[in-house]
């Protein structure tokens, strides 16, 4: 289902219902939003599962699927899908391939069959090695890409980062909005689009850019869609823990329902760049395009853990 957006002085354009709910709670007043975002919600919820049932009998690889988000990605997916995993170790419960990602023979084989794969398996953070780094994060990237593209899969969702643009948080306003000096924040500041530079703020962030390029030139060059979520932080205590992550949050649930809708968003859509992260109020990445494209309603706020 399809509505009409009419916006003064822009064209018009179709967006779907969970978009258009997005919008409308944008425009209703503050103290009445969190009223307007439960019915959003449940809105979204319904739409969800009219939009899932394609999920049924599909055959969905998880690389990291022993990691935070994807334990939460396979307790979601496993009641409609077939799910199987690419993992260093063991995944109890689950048909698991053991390999390492910079080995592209080793892998081979958790493709072979699958019609989707989720690739959520990253060294995280600036905390390790550049050739730890490079051999998960981009030679691993590129392998999982390629394997996919050898099985015949049809779509992988790559799990990029908000990282990808926080070397903007140098600057004003975004650097007085992850410090939490909301007196020094204008009223109104422009968003960091997806189709913006990327400005990475270490190695970390420049592999997972580097992810995001393997991304498009397999999408360009071969039958495969890639999907790429720019995910916000995602932490086990499910809640901001500091000024930026009152900017940057992203709840488990969030995250999820991104990465289902990613799975689910149709074959024709080749190749794709969204922000995804809660709906902060001190947030500086637009959420707009996942919202129009993806459908995707953020249903936390990281000012619901204030105080």
């Amino acid at each position: 289902m399809a509505f009409l957006l009419l916006s003064p002085g822009r064209p018009s354009r179709p967006v779907g219902i969970s978009a258009l709910v997005f919008r409308l709670v944008l425009l209703v007043p503050a103290a009445h939003r969190a009223g307007a975002k439960r019915v959003g919600a449940v809105v979204r919820r319904l739409t969800g599962i009219m939009e899932v049932e394609g999920t049924v009998n599909r055959s969905i690889l998880i690389t990291g699927m022993s990691g935070l988000i994807g334990r939460a990605v396979r307790e979601r997916l496993e009641p409609r899908a077939r799910l199987t995993a690419l993992n260093r170790s063991d995944v109890p419960g689950a048909a698991t391939v053991r390999a390492d990602l910079s080995d592209l023979d080793a892998i081979r084989p958790a493709f072979e069959g699958r019609d989707t794969v989720v690739h959520l398996a990253a060294k995280a953070g600036d905390g390790h090695t550049w050739e730890e780094l490079r051999d998960t994060n981009v030679i691993g990237t590129r392998n999982v890409l390629e394997a996919a593209r050898l099985a015949g899969c049809r779509r992988v969702v790559f799990a990029s980062s908000g990282a990808t643009v926080a070397g903007w948080e140098r600057e004003e306003p975004y650097r007085a909005l992850v410090e939490g000096r909301y007196d020094d924040v204008p009223a109104d500041w422009v968003l960091i689009r997806h189709d913006m530079a990327t400005r990475p703020k270490g190695p970390y962030a420049s592999t997972k850019i580097w992810g995001e390029a393997l991304a498009r030139c397999y999408a360009d060059s071969f039958d495969l869609s890639v999907i790429a979520l720019r995910i916000g932080f995602v932490n086990a205590e499910d809640r901001p823990v500091d000024p930026r992550t009152f900017s940057v949050w992203c709840s488990q649930r969030d995250v999820v329902d991104a990465i289902e809708r990613a799975v689910d968003l149709d074959q024709s859509i080749r190749y794709d760049i969204f922000f995804i992260q809660s709906d902060n109020k001190w947030g500086y990445r637009d959420l707009s395009h996942a919202a129009d494209v993806l459908g995707f309603v953020p249903q936390d706020a990281a000012e619901d853990h204030r105080g």
